[in-house]
């Protein structure tokens, strides 16, 4: 159990126990009142600063994924002749990887695209990239009609990650699969469009993704001032 000698403020706490809970146990199967006790926290604390689960949720998918865009930035490279569409094709790519790391990883993401205010930001978030990304290949379309088409993408992105890879829909199949449809739906071209899966496939994208999940946790206990020494990502069975 985490201490107030050890972690004092009471939000960091939380959050330091809800990541440990939800990658080891699973977000549905952990409860508030499991929270309250490894977090040594009263009732009422907890919900002066979350209100419920679903605030905790809210609050690191806020972090992950104004993260997320920028390793898949440094995935890619830098300088000015990196293709937005390729960064978009990794960052979207390493989403649903990661899912397939563990069923409690898959867990948080399909409740992340589900929870209303979670999947809210992700739409808002999204859409302003889809915007700078994609808007010269459809100068006809605002802002607005850029989050209008993320509600289709983000449902299309949760139908995927919900669904586990088997011997018919593997990993690879998958992520062409989402990204022929998507980039087709933002008008790139087919030729582009398939320079940006063949880099993706070219990638070691279970590592990468693997490596991109520490780093978040990495960036999430120093953002926090946490320790998450001790977590434990467990195998996918």
């Amino acid at each position: 159990m985490i201490t107030r000698q050890q972690v004092k403020d009471p939000k960091k706490r939380i959050l330091m126990v809800c990541v440990q809970m939800f990658i080891e146990r699973g977000f549905k199967t952990t409860t508030m009142m499991d929270i309250i006790h490894a977090a040594d926290v009263s009732s009422g604390t907890f919900q002066n600063i979350f209100r419920t689960k679903d605030g905790v949720l809210y609050e690191l998918v806020k972090f992950m994924f104004d993260n997320q865009f920028a390793m898949a930035r440094t995935t890619v490279g830098s300088g000015e002749n990196v293709n937005p569409v390729v960064v978009y094709a990794v960052e979207t790519a390493l989403q649903i990887a990661i899912t397939e790391l563990n069923e409690n990883l898959r867990e948080i993401y399909i409740e992340a695209y589900t929870q209303k205010e979670a999947s809210e930001y992700i739409r808002q978030e999204t859409a302003k990239e889809l915007y700078q990304i994609f808007g010269s290949y459809q100068p006809e379309l605002t802002a607005r009609d850029f989050y209008d088409m993320e509600i289709g993408s983000a449902s299309i992105m949760r139908g995927y990650m919900a669904h586990p890879c088997d011997e018919e829909l593997t990993l690879e199949k998958k992520l062409r699969l989402f990204l022929t449809m998507s980039l087709r739906a933002y008008n790139v071209p087919k030729e582009e469009t398939e320079q940006a899966i063949r880099f993706v496939e070219g990638l070691d994208i279970r590592t990468i993704s693997e490596q991109v999940m520490q780093a978040l946790f990495r960036a999430l206990a120093m953002r926090f001032e946490f320790s998450l020494a001790g977590i434990t990502l467990p195998a996918q069975k």
